[in-house]
This record gives C-alpha cells, sequence and structure tokens, in this order.
C-alpha cells in the first residue's frame, strides 16, 4: 500500500477516452430530411456526481438535407477536463437554405397567397456562415464562472428563385469579428437533461460596428418524481449599426441561436421568423418521465408554451404583453445516460406549425 505522502505525489489519473461513429438521419418542417454522419473522441463521466456531459469532447458532424441545407462542423469542448476551467473551440460551415425572412420588426405580415405557386420561395433565403468560435470559462467560486471568447464569421446570402421578400433588403457578405464577455451562474444538476437548478448568464460583445448585450434565467423545478418543470426569460440589446445576420440570431454562451423563431426561441414559428436588434423570448414547459430513471434512461412526454417579439431600432428594450407572439406544442424526448438526448416535438402558432427533430432541450 502507497503512503499518504507517496499517494499525494502522485499525478491524478488519466480520463480514458473513446471513440463512437455512426450515421444519422432526422427531419424538420423546414429542412425536409438530414443525412449526416457523426465522429466523436470522448472522455466520459461516468457516474460523477457532476453536471457536465463528459470530461472533454472532440467532435465532427458533415450533413446534408433534401432542401439544399448542409453543415460540417468541428468541435472541441472541455467542460471538466482541467479543474475549474472549460474550454470551447468550435469551426463550423453551414448552410441554412430555407431560412426564413419575412422582412424586419415586430409587425410583418404573412400572407399565404403570397408563397402560393410560383412564388414558393416568397418568404425564404439562403444563408451560408463560415466560423471560428472561442470560449474560455473560468470558475470564480462555486456556481460563479467568468467568460471571455472570440468569434471570426464571414456570412453570405442568396436569394432564392422567384419573386422574395428579401430582394427588398438585399445585403451583401459580412465578415465580423467579435470579442466577448461575460458571466455565468450554473447551478443544474446535469447541463443536457436537468432535472432541478437554476442557470444565468449575462454577456457582452463587440463586433464591428455595434455592441450586443444579452442575459437569460433558466429555471428548473422538480416537484414530483417523474415531473420536471422548467422555465426561461431571455432578452438582447443590439446598439449601432446592426447587421442582418447579427439580427438574426440571439447570443448564449453556447453559442447564437436563430431568434426569433424556430427551435431555440419561438417554437412553432419559421426559422427567423421575427428580425430585429432587441428580442425577448420565454417559455414554461412540463417535462414527465414515463418509463426509466434519471441519469441512466427516460423516456418523455412534454408540453410548452412560448412567446417573444422583437423591438426596432430606437425601441426600448422591455418586458411587455403588448405584441407578443406566443405558439404552444409538445413531444417526445429520450434521454441516455448524462450526455444523450433525443427529441420530437411539434409547435403551433398563428401562421401553422413546425415540426422538428433535435439533439437538445430548446432550454
Amino acid at each position: 500500500m502507497a503512503s499518504p505522502l507517496a499517494a499525494q505525489a502522485e499525478p491524478n489519473p488519466k480520463h480514458p477516452w473513446v471513440d463512437h461513429l455512426y450515421p444519422f438521419v432526422s427531419y424538420s418542417s423546414i429542412d425536409g430530411f438530414w443525412f449526416a454522419g457523426h465522429y466523436d473522441w470522448s472522455s466520459p463521466m461516468g457516474f460523477a456526481e457532476r453536471p457536465e456531459p463528459s470530461f472533454g469532447r472532440v467532435a465532427f458532424d458533415a450533413g446534408a438535407s433534401t432542401q439544399g441545407s448542409y453543415l460540417a462542423v468541428a468541435d472541441a469542448q472541455a467542460p471538466a477536463y482541467w479543474d475549474g476551467w472549460r474550454f470551447g473551440l468550435t469551426l463550423s460551415l453551414i448552410r441554412a437554405n430555407r431560412l426564413g425572412y419575412y422582412g424586419q420588426g415586430n409587425n410583418t405580415t404573412f400572407d399565404r397567397d403570397s408563397a402560393g405557386s410560383g412564388r414558393s420561395y416568397f418568404y425564404r433565403v439562403s444563408r451560408t456562415t463560415r466560423s471560428a468560435r472561442l470560449t474560455v470559462q473560468r470558475r470564480v467560486v462555486g456556481p460563479l464562472r467568468v467568460l471571455v471568447g472570440g468569434t471570426v464569421e464571414h456570412t453570405a446570402f442568396r436569394a432564392l428563385p422567384g419573386i422574395t421578400v428579401f430582394q427588398r433588403d438585399s445585403v451583401g457578405p459580412f465578415t465580423d469579428r467579435v470579442a466577448r464577455a461575460g458571466i455565468v451562474l450554473d447551478w443544474r444538476d446535469l447541463e443536457v437533461d436537468p432535472h432541478r437548478g437554476v442557470f444565468v448568464e449575462a454577456l457582452v460583445g463587440r463586433g464591428r460596428g455595434y455592441t450586443r448585450t444579452s442575459a437569460s434565467l433558466h429555471v428548473y423545478a422538480h416537484p414530483l418524481d417523474r415531473l420536471v418543470l422548467a422555465g426561461r426569460i431571455g432578452g438582447e440589446n443590439v446598439t449601432g449599426t446592426a447587421p442582418l445576420a447579427v439580427q438574426q440570431t440571439m447570443e448564449t454562451s453556447e453559442g447564437p441561436v436563430v431568434a426569433l423563431g424556430g427551435f431555440r426561441s419561438l417554437r412553432g414559428y419559421y426559422d427567423g421568423r421575427f428580425v430585429g436588434p432587441g428580442k425577448i423570448a420565454g417559455g414554461v414547459e412540463a417535462r414527465y418521465g414515463i418509463l426509466g430513471a434519471p441519469r441512466l434512461f427516460e423516456v418523455k412526454l412534454f408540453a410548452f408554451y412560448d412567446a417573444g417579439r422583437v423591438f426596432g431600432p430606437g425601441e426600448s428594450i422591455r418586458l411587455t404583453r403588448h405584441g407578443l407572439h406566443a405558439a404552444m406544442g409538445g413531444g417526445g424526448a429520450v434521454a441516455l445516460m448524462r450526455n444523450t438526448l433525443v427529441i420530437l416535438e411539434g409547435g403551433k402558432g398563428t401562421e401553422g406549425a413546425q415540426v422538428t427533430f433535435a439533439t437538445a432541450w430548446s432550454f
């Protein structure tokens, strides 16, 4: 048996690494069927009582959809490999070939007749993004972390065939360089599939000619053995000259998400349905486990209600019920261990319904 002094002198045991390779098929009402391949090399967390999905992971994804969208992503994440530090580096090439574009502002209209025969792309635009994103987080105390990061991103839009709304507001390619900083307070019991806890983030980013300020609050409660209640509220304000590519997204510590409209912001509405430099988005969700046990394997049913709106240039960002767009829906999910989640959901707003296949909760 080693003496206590000898044990203290030994380095920390190395984390084992395993790899996975598999094909992937998914569906959404926007992009149709996706056919993709996934490879990752990761250091699993096992049964450790920690919230992170793994000690570290390097992943590669590539795929294309039946509607002309495609992606190629290399993603390296180390949320717990070095104690007190989190590192993330993502390189991506993504084309969203059926992104929504209805004009700018909270009151843009949707006319079904305008998207009729021969004008099926009237409210659509193709957007291609190439980006490199680095994020470093350092734990200050307990669940409190500070964040710094940077992004280099090139965005190019392409008008689709026929008459489109985008032709009226057409913009050229835009290359952005962003520096950002913020704080993150993370009290979740699990990051991928939280059952209880609080998550708060506040971020400030400076890009070419604009400043973006973002904040969000997520709350998770576990009042009954199989029931999880979740809620979120978030907002963002962009000052200066905000390019279209920036107005179409909302910044988070994990990366930008399409907003407002779509799976990560306002389900039941088309991706990018509402565009503006200011945004608020909120939602509540009830998740009920019908089979399995938390942290091992669970089959769930869930229902949600989302609401949000955008604000135009010069408008003050505020919590208000005026002008909110709302949607509701539900679906099913399968959670495996601490790092795998598969979701199929549908949502309905005032302009129809959307179906989405995803590998993460909306929040």
